[in-house]
């Protein structure tokens, strides 16, 4: 199984995340912010990614460095999962409907990381959780799993719906892109012979 471990303790938060990406979509999340758990359990029930994140952060401050420092470890144990990407698909796209928000998501496992996030909120808080911490999240993500990643909300109103339809359409497409092939026989998919 395709799976590691990340420890990451700063003067502002304490993460340990681990991730196995063939799995069932299984979750253990408690980061002490009730919307980023919820988001990270559905990344990982629709992934199809076992999932275990425990944070400590600084909530005293805000929910920001919790947020951010989940995105960035999730990001580097995803990344040390794959290994050498050999036999994936590498890429995927999709349209992910939640109610009335449509999202676009498309994503490169490319090792060349990069974030185009075209998603607007209408309000600035989802309960307690700022909603500006949502491209935080997305944005500390991709660059640490190496990843080029395309993510538009087409359209929506409410923002819970908005943010669901991401995250969600991050976890399938992600899915796909990290699927072996059987085509590839084990190819590393590029023409370059690395990602």
């Amino acid at each position: 199984m395709r799976a590691a471990s990340i420890s990451r303790r700063t003067a502002e938060t304490d993460v340990n995340v681990s991730i196995g990406l063939d799995g069932t979509g299984k979750a253990t999340v408690a980061t002490g912010v009730g919307f980023l758990d919820h988001m990270l359990e559905l990344f990982a029930r629709h992934g199809l990614f076992d999932l275990d994140v425990q944070v400590t952060g600084d909530l005293h401050v805000d929910q920001h460095h919790t947020t951010e420092d989940a995105g960035i470890a999730l990001g580097q144990a995803f990344a040390q999962a794959l290994g050498d990407k050999r036999g994936i698909r590498r890429y995927a796209d999709l349209h992910l409907p939640m109610d009335e928000a449509l999202t676009r998501v498309a994503v490169d496992i490319s090792g060349r990381p990069f974030l185009v996030f075209k998603t607007a909120f209408h309000v600035e808080k989802i309960g307690q959780f700022d909603t500006e911490l949502v491209r935080e999240w997305f944005q500390a993500f991709a660059m640490n799993a190496g990843i080029t990643l395309h993510v538009e909300t087409l359209y929506g109103d409410n923002a819970h719906h908005i943010a669901e339809s991401c995250f969600k359409g991050l976890a399938r497409a992600l899915r796909e892109a990290v699927a072996v092939d059987p085509r590839e026989d084990g190819r590393v998919p590029s023409t370059k012979g690395s990602l």
